[in-house]
């Protein structure tokens, strides 16, 4: 709702407003789980498109003109997990 909120407000300043909303990627936050292998193949199993490289990509789109015209969007970048679950 705050993506949405901020987005709004700030589309007349032409600012656009979106929020990632990772998957299990490799990170400080994931690591508990990671670290055990039988929890790893676990999370692993639950992602469609397997194992992620990195979120850089959608935060390039984000941060490029091709998503100039996107505001108050989340987006998940899970492998799939939201889409094909």
């Amino acid at each position: 709702m705050l993506t949405r909120h901020l987005a709004k407000r700030l589309a007349s300043e032409h600012i656009t407003v979106n929020a990632i909303a990772p998957g299990p990627f490799e990170s400080k936050m994931m690591a508990w789980a990671l670290e055990n292998p039988e929890l790893r193949s676990a999370v692993e199993q639950e992602v469609p498109l397997g194992r992620p490289d990195d979120v850089a990509g959608l935060t390039l789109l984000l941060a490029s003109r091709a998503g100039a015209y996107m505001t108050g969007t989340v987006i998940p970048l899970d492998g799939g997990i939201t889409g094909c679950g």
